[in-house]
């Protein structure tokens, strides 16, 4: 890694970060704001939705689980790039598959490398933030999330205007996917080839494979991955089912016309970039753990006014604070999760694999469930998960190590 980081450096990096949790959150917006078209293309339930995005899970954390091993082996910047690609590419073949070709086994192809690529740069773009916060002494996390999150309003807009304008599915899909791969590839130019603790080491000192995967489930031995993963699941169920159902939610639960699904998900994903612009400093102010309880309290107080409310202004209040609540959950497990730069991958995956249980093979099930008594009554589990998550936020009170106990500020519980 260099010894020195100039500002300029610095700078490129910080917006290549954001950039990439930007395509990423675009991706996931992008499928989510045209569920209900490609249900009925597809001629299929909400059972069928939870079949796709099963096999997007699945991928996603098969994704997740070897990402160590690719970044370790290729470096941050190609881990990157590889994965932002098969993004791109699984985008395009969702549209094909679900429009053009109409067919299930195609598009279910198509979730499969989108779920893949997003699961594997979900870890090394959370890696990176987290080397970014070394390399600042601020809380840096919740703003790239915000990017994320600032992709997903961006995407959701696209999709309500793609509703409102009669695109197809397959046009749109791949429009959006030229764009997340030009993103990438502009992106990456600007990522440090070294910056990284968690990068690729030189040939001579590689080890095995073998070995590298097993250091990446040393994590899954330690009791502070399983208290932090109830946050992460508890929150990653709340953004998740929201990405995911939330327009299904709108049109199917509340009788809503189609594009009132985007515009939902849209003040959905507005709330959440609020919450996390502003999450940095609030973090720094009052700790992640406080945060974190007040935070769930929002979310869950937020789902039950969108549940019970007819279809109207409350349901979009209810979709606010229902997004604002969940705003940080993932970002400072994140944090937490990279505590330790020289355990950083293998924790952040961990971590993220629980989330992503959550987040990707969660909705499945609620598609099931929702089949059997409706998706708004299905919702009221996920209330249950954000308050066992704010239980359990104290797992998040930072680590101190002591390599960096001089050069890094105390933050508060």
């Amino acid at each position: 890694m260099d010894s020195v980081l100039t500002r300029a450096r610095l700078v490129r990096w910080y917006i290549a970060i954001c950039a990439i949790f930007l395509a990423s959150g675009l991706s996931i917006s992008t499928w989510a704001s045209r569920v209900p078209a490609i249900r009925e293309s597809l001629g299929i339930e909400n059972s069928g939705v939870g079949l796709l995005l099963l096999g997007m899970g699945v991928a996603s954390i098969i994704g997740l689980s070897v990402a160590p091993v690719i970044m370790a082996r290729l470096g941050a910047r190609r881990g990157m790039l590889a994965a932002l690609i098969c993004v791109a590419v699984g985008v395009v073949i969702i549209g094909l598959g679900s429009d053009t070709l109409q067919l299930f086994g195609v598009a279910l192809v198509g979730l499969a490398l989108f779920g893949f690529g997003n699961g594997s740069v979900d870890v090394m773009m959370n890696v990176e933030g987290a080397a970014l916060e070394k390399a600042t002494g601020r809380t840096v996390m919740p703003l790239l999330h915000a990017f994320f999150s600032f992709g997903t309003v961006i995407g959701a807009g696209i999709g309500f205007l793609a509703v409102r304008g009669n695109v197809d599915v397959v046009a749109h899909c791949v429009a959006m996917g030229i764009v997340i791969a030009v993103v990438a590839v502009a992106a990456i130019a600007n990522v440090p080839a070294r910056e990284t603790a968690m990068d690729a080491a030189p040939a001579e000192q590689r080890a095995h494979w073998r070995e590298r995967l097993g250091e990446s489930l040393s994590a899954w031995r330690e009791p502070r991955t399983y208290t932090l993963g109830v946050i992460m699941l508890g929150m990653a169920f709340a953004e998740g089912s929201a990405n995911d159902w939330l327009p299904s939610a709108v049109v199917f639960g509340h009788g809503a016309p189609e594009e009132a699904g985007p515009a939902v998900l849209a003040v959905f994903s507005v709330a959440m970039t609020v919450g996390r612009l502003a999450g940095g400093p609030v973090v720094d102010r009052f700790g992640r753990v406080w945060v974190l309880r007040i935070l769930a309290v929002t979310a869950a107080a937020g789902l039950l006014l969108f549940i019970v409310a007819p279809f109207g202004p409350l349901v979009y209040i209810g979709a606010a604070l229902w997004g604002l609540g969940a705003s940080l959950g993932f970002p400072i497990g994140m944090s937490a999760a990279a505590d330790d730069p020289a355990k950083a991958a293998s924790r952040v995956a961990a971590a993220a694999t629980i989330g992503y249980v959550a987040f990707l093979c969660g909705p499945p099930i609620l598609g099931w469930i929702g089949d059997h008594i409706g998706l708004l009554n299905t919702l009221l589990i996920v209330v249950g998960l954000i308050v066992a998550s704010g239980l359990f936020s104290g797992a998040a009170k930072p680590l101190v190590v002591a390599d960096d106990a001089e050069a890094e500020p105390a933050q508060r519980a």
